[in-house]
């Protein structure tokens, strides 16, 4: 008995592990793109990550049928959601996305970095479908604003090329959220 124990233990290890090398990536980029940190110094977004995947391995074995990908997305949302939201939590200072509230930047995140739709989204942190899409609109609206404003090239500089807008190929790579999220066709 205990060593078919060990054996599920040694086979759910690996396979949470296989999971976690995987996925690990870009989840950590979602939780730093909610909580506004740099990507290569995110403290708060590990903390919230660890916290996320020590969930989903603690559910592993009731996963059977689902996507762990989700859950730990799922768990990484409502925690950041639960602590963010509060009125004694300042608000980062760098980041692409620092200029939104917490709650565009959840909403962006799951709806334009991860692709989840929008009724999951308002089912995930509890709104009205109508009131996700109105911050996500907002949100992307704020983005495109701070965006556009970079000086334009002068016209008489050798090689200077004009000012590009946010979703014209420029340096934010067609996306509000920096290039990080594939064009619409190349997602399935």
């Amino acid at each position: 008995m205990r060593e078919r124990r060990t054996a599920t233990d040694r086979r759910r290890a690996l396979e949470f592990e296989a999971f976690a090398a995987g996925a690990g990536g870009r989840l950590l980029h979602a939780a730093a793109l909610l909580t506004g940190e740099p990507p290569d110094a995110a403290p708060r977004a590990q903390r919230l990550l660890i916290a996320a995947l020590a969930r989903t391995y603690a559910d592993w074995d009731r996963l059977r049928g689902g996507d762990p990908y989700d859950r730990t997305r799922q768990d990484l949302a409502l925690r950041f959601a639960r602590t963010a939201w509060h009125p004694r939590r300042r608000r980062p200072t760098t980041g692409l996305l620092a200029r939104l509230g917490p709650q565009e930047r959840v909403v962006l995140v799951l709806r334009l970095y991860e692709g989840v739709a929008e009724e999951q989204t308002a089912a995930l942190i509890g709104l009205p479908v109508e009131r996700v899409h109105t911050i996500c609109a907002r949100a992307i609206r704020t983005l495109r604003q701070k965006t556009v404003r970079r000086p334009a090239a002068r016209p008489h500089a050798v090689g200077a090329v004009g000012a590009v807008g946010p979703l014209g190929g420029g340096p934010l790579g067609g996306s509000p959220l920096g290039g990080a999220v594939p064009p619409r066709e190349a997602r399935s």
